[in-house]
């Protein structure tokens, strides 16, 4: 098994510890970490700290374990795993696969119960497996954006984004928390998961909405309102976003030329691609690839 590639909050690479290795670490701040694993096994150690990993990148087939239970089926992008402090883990994936890894400590999960009229005694965060949660992804999303532009905003800035985590976490993720409601006839589970997968699968592709309507088995009208509900954001926006982050990430590995990207992510021509990057992200192509 290779070694695998992290991005610190300082834009830093680093080589991870052997998860043979288990030893005995001190409580981090929030913290948040770009982390790409090889396929193959990973058997983690319990941490001290209370984990949420969002899946980015291409999808991937997993079977994981944790607290008794597994889960066997598609990672894809945007999906959410909570693992509580103190909890070993394992996964199995298929293919290499990327995830944003944020790291709660237990002073900060209480912090957030106090404010919120909660005991902190009383109150356990839950497992979850490869679950949807628009609130987490945008938060997570943010801190992903912090990390990527060298972290402007500072300490302060991340530190209000890791209490917004804590604070959902706590109201929706934990033995306190209420049902997640369902809709009829909404998107959800593994169809949710089908329909982003064949997104990710096919962003080089002329996608559209009858298509990928298809592909969920709705209506493209019903589809258009349940995707938003479900991702928050418009089908045609959730695509578009896409192909600019995955230009972005095949920029950064520096292995294509730009004009090959661009038609590998479904842009016309390499202007196309950087018209869309410089409005979503602020930066064209050639400076993505030059900080790189």
């Amino acid at each position: 098994m290779g070694p695998m590639a992290l991005v610190t909050l300082d834009g830093r690479q680093l080589d991870a510890p052997s998860p043979q290795i288990p030893a005995l670490e001190p409580v981090p701040p929030f913290t948040a970490t770009i982390k790409t694993d090889p396929a193959g096994l990973i058997e983690a150690p319990p941490r001290p700290f209370t984990l949420v990993c969002v899946h980015v990148g291409p999808s991937t087939r997993a079977r994981c374990r944790r607290d008794g239970r597994t889960f066997h089926g598609l990672e894809v992008h945007g999906g959410v795993e909570i693992i509580p402090a103190g909890m070993p883990s394992a996964w199995e994936t298929e293919d290499a696969g990327s995830n944003l890894i944020l790291r709660l400590p237990p002073s900060l999960l209480e912090a957030a119960a106090q404010a919120s009229g909660m005991d902190p005694a009383r109150i356990e965060i839950v497992s979850r497996f490869q679950m949807r949660d628009p609130q987490i992804e945008h938060i997570g999303w943010a801190v992903k954006a912090e990390i990527e532009a060298g972290c402007p905003g500072g300490r302060l800035f991340l530190d209000s984004l890791g209490l917004a985590l804590a604070t959902r976490l706590l109201h929706q993720h934990s033995t306190k928390s209420l049902p997640i409601p369902t809709r009829r006839g909404g998107l959800g589970g593994t169809k949710l998961k089908r329909l982003l997968a064949h997104i990710e699968d096919h962003l080089d592709h002329d996608l559209s909405i009858t298509e990928i309507a298809e592909v969920a088995g709705l209506s493209a009208s019903h589809l258009k309102t349940v995707f938003r509900e479900a991702t928050g954001l418009p089908v045609h926006q959730y695509v578009l976003r896409r192909r600019v982050e995955r230009a972005q990430a095949l920029l950064r590995e520096g292995r294509m030329p730009i004009n090959e990207i661009a038609l590998a992510t479904g842009f016309a021509h390499q202007s196309h691609l950087a018209r869309h990057m410089r409005r979503l992200l602020g930066v064209t192509p050639a400076e993505v690839k030059r900080q790189a």
